[in-house]
C-alpha cells in the first residue's frame, strides 16, 4: 500500500510538471515569435513554488524568458498574505528575471503609465462557462486590464476545471481570520514568534473581511491557457471542445 501511494504521488508529480511545460509552451505563439521586450504583470503564487514544478503562469514567464524575450514583470504583493511579495518575488529574483514588487492597488498606475502587454494569472477553478477562481484582488485585476486594452491570460491546467459548476456564482469562498488584515502577526519564523513586534495597523476591534479568492467573469478574460491549448474565446463551447 505504501509503495502504490508513493508511485502515485510521483506520478502526479510528473504529471504536474509535463501539463505545466506544455501550457507554457503553448502560450508563447500568444507573443512574437522573435525576442522582444515585454512587460508583464503577474499576481498571487504561480510558479514552482506552489506546483510541482516550472509553474503555471510564472511558468509562461519562466519560458517567454528562455525563449530569448527581455522581460520585465510587476508582481502584485497579493495581500493580507502577500504570496507575490513572498514567493513569486523570490522566484523572480532567484531566476534572474527583472522585476518590481508593487502593491495590489499600483496596477491601475502601472498600466496607464507603461506599455504592459500582457496580465497573466493562475486559476484555482474554472467553472463550465470559464468563470474563474483565484486568489483575492484577480477579478479588479482584470477589471483594470480589460479598461486598459490590456490582453488577460489564465494559465491552469485541465485539474483546475470543474464541468460539475455552471458558473462561477457556484464556487464557495472561503472566508480566512480577520487579524491577517487587521495587522501582520500572521508573519511568524521558524519558533513560531511573530516577525514584527509591531504588527498591528488597525485600531483594536476593527472588522474586516477577509475572502480568500474572488471570482473573474469569463467576458473579462482573453484566453485561457492549457496544456490542451488555448481557450479563446472563453465560452462552455469551446472549454468542452478542448477537455472533453
Amino acid at each position: 500500500m505504501q509503495k502504490s501511494a508513493e508511485e502515485f504521488a510521483l506520478f502526479m508529480l510528473e504529471e504536474d510538471l509535463e501539463n505545466n511545460l506544455t501550457l507554457s509552451k503553448n502560450a508563447l505563439s500568444l507573443f512574437p515569435k522573435s525576442p522582444s521586450s515585454l512587460n508583464i504583470i503577474t499576481h498571487c503564487n504561480t510558479g514552482a513554488l506552489a506546483t510541482a514544478g516550472h509553474g503555471t503562469a510564472l511558468g509562461v514567464i519562466r519560458s517567454l524568458r528562455d525563449a530569448g524575450h527581455s522581460l520585465t514583470i510587476f508582481a502584485n504583493e497579493t495581500r493580507p498574505y502577500l504570496q507575490g511579495a513572498r514567493l513569486t518575488a523570490w522566484e523572480l529574483k532567484e531566476e534572474g528575471i527583472p522585476s518590481y514588487l508593487i502593491t495590489d492597488n499600483m496596477a491601475g498606475w502601472v498600466m496607464s503609465s507603461r506599455k504592459i502587454h500582457a496580465v497573466i494569472v493562475g486559476a484555482d477553478r474554472i467553472a463550465s462557462n470559464g468563470d474563474t477562481a483565484n486568489k483575492i484582488g484577480t477579478y479588479p485585476l482584470a477589471i483594470i486590464a480589460k479598461h486598459h486594452g490590456v490582453p488577460f491570460y489564465v494559465a491552469a491546467t485541465s485539474k483546475s476545471m470543474d464541468f460539475r459548476i455552471p458558473d462561477g456564482s457556484h464556487i464557495p469562498i472561503e472566508m480566512r481570520k480577520e487579524d491577517e488584515v487587521t495587522s501582520f502577526g500572521f508573519l511568524k519564523d521558524a519558533e513560531g514568534k511573530p516577525l514584527l513586534s509591531e504588527g498591528v495597523i488597525a485600531p483594536n476591534g476593527t472588522r474586516a473581511l477577509n475572502p480568500s479568492f474572488d471570482v473573474t467573469p469569463a467576458s473579462l478574460i482573453t484566453g485561457i491557457i492549457t496544456e490542451k491549448g488555448i481557450v479563446s474565446p472563453v465560452t462552455e463551447e469551446n472549454l468542452r471542445k478542448t477537455f472533453l
